[in-house]
């Protein structure tokens, strides 16, 4: 079967990550929503529908790892083709109607499609013209699958979504290594052979599993409560509390209590403070004593801004959402519903605003322009650290991202 995964005009909604990457390529649990869909919907071949910019991205570091042949931007063939939101969460194996049908969210958008429609193409979706709204007109559908709205969705979701990521890694678990610590639901628990876990640790997967991925190092007397996942040779301190439905991606150094939340690769938090409810992308540091609050003193559902937009959330536990390249300074304190855009700084004393825009520096002058010449050279000492060269590569998602950002702040 032929899949088709699409950035739709919704792209937006889910900044500050999608700033600087597609959509399909944000991760919920143990894995990206497209890695998601492809396991849960076993295509024969791949076709990926992104935003102009970011298809060289696509090209270089998503469809080399898909497993499947891949094309990136192409149109429709004779071929019928499962056209799918790329901002799906499957959490469960999808059977195909072969009747061509349409399922609708929220009356005009379209979340999946099942259609023989040769030369429809990826520019029509972000267009949205009457070859994409046509679409509307074929017999609706329903599907399992559920369409976040936003990134804080993703958060509350990450702990079903390990659960069911973690399913077919405990079907062929390893024993688990030997030492002086502590396991509850041994059952439950997967610890890499590579991985190395210091005295004192608990693992308790009494409630959902505990993963622990290759290269990973958990420090002397952790608690680690499931479900929550480790990533590949990443680094948790001694005395750490990683509670449930939390993911921690590749290299990251982690300290303190992280619960609720979602950090990708290549980021830090290793000192102490607590971060919650929170969605953090990569390359960020958080520095010492950072605090995230993720609960009104009122109990109330928190307002966000996504973008420049604020919006009243339906949920009452919520901290922050940072963006790529972000950095904030130490004792920094982030109140509840806190957007921190794509390559900001903070580094000021009082409490930041729970809005700063991308590409900002943040000091106690208040906002200002974070330049880009200071901006890339940030960046490239960050690489130059975990043995990465900045890249031609690099440099044109950057420069997409300050246009995405212009885009969006109009």
């Amino acid at each position: 079967m032929h899949l088709v995964v699409f950035e739709g005009s919704h792209w937006a909604s889910f900044v500050p990550l999608s700033i600087s990457r597609p959509v399909f390529t944000i991760q919920c649990g143990l894995s990206s929503l497209l890695e998601k869909q492809i396991r849960h919907i076993r295509p024969t071949r791949v076709t990926l529908w992104v935003r102009p910019a970011l298809a060289d991205y696509c090209r270089r570091h998503v469809a080399p790892g898909l497993g499947v042949p891949v094309s990136i931007n192409t149109p429709l063939d004779s071929e019928p083709a499962l056209i799918s939101s790329g901002r799906a969460l499957h959490v469960g194996m999808y059977e195909v109607h072969q009747d061509q049908w349409v399922v609708v969210d929220d009356g005009e958008f379209i979340r999946k499609a099942y259609v023989k429609s040769p030369g429809l193409s990826h520019e029509d979706v972000l267009n949205r013209t009457p070859a994409w709204t046509k679409l509307l007109d074929l017999p609706r559908d329903t599907q399992p699958a559920r369409l976040p709205q936003y990134l804080s969705d993703l958060v509350h979701w990450n702990e079903e979504a390990i659960m069911a990521d973690a399913n077919p890694l405990l079907e062929k678990k390893h024993p688990l290594p030997k030492g002086p610590y502590h396991v509850i639901g041994e059952q439950n628990v997967i610890v890499d052979p590579k991985a190395t876990i210091g005295p004192g640790v608990v693992l308790d997967a009494s409630k959902g599993p505990v993963i622990i991925e290759e290269g990973a190092s958990i420090g002397a007397n952790s608690v680690l409560t499931g479900s929550c996942c480790v990533g590949k040779f990443s680094t948790v301190a001694p005395l750490t509390f990683v509670r449930e439905g939390t993911s921690i991606g590749m290299m990251c150094k982690v300290a303190g209590e992280i619960a609720n939340s979602i950090i990708l690769g290549w980021s830090n938090k290793a000192h102490y403070g607590y971060l919650g409810h929170s969605y953090v992308g990569e390359w960020v540091n958080l520095g010492a004593g950072t605090t995230t609050s993720n609960l009104k003193n009122t109990y109330g559902p928190i307002k966000m801004h996504i973008g420049k937009k604020e919006i009243i959330t339906d949920r009452r536990l919520l901290g922050s959402m940072i963006g790529d390249h972000s950095k904030t300074a130490i004792g920094t304190r982030l109140m509840s519903g806190s957007y921190i855009g794509y390559c900001s700084m903070l580094a000021a004393s009082g409490l930041p605003p729970r809005y700063i825009p991308s590409l900002t520096w943040w000091t106690d002058k208040g906002l200002e322009p974070y330049k880009l010449d200071k901006a890339r050279e940030v960046m490239s000492q960050v690489y130059a650290r975990r043995g990465r060269i900045w890249s031609e590569e690099d440099e044109a998602v950057l420069q997409y991202a300050v246009e995405a950002v212009r885009e969006l702040q109009k």
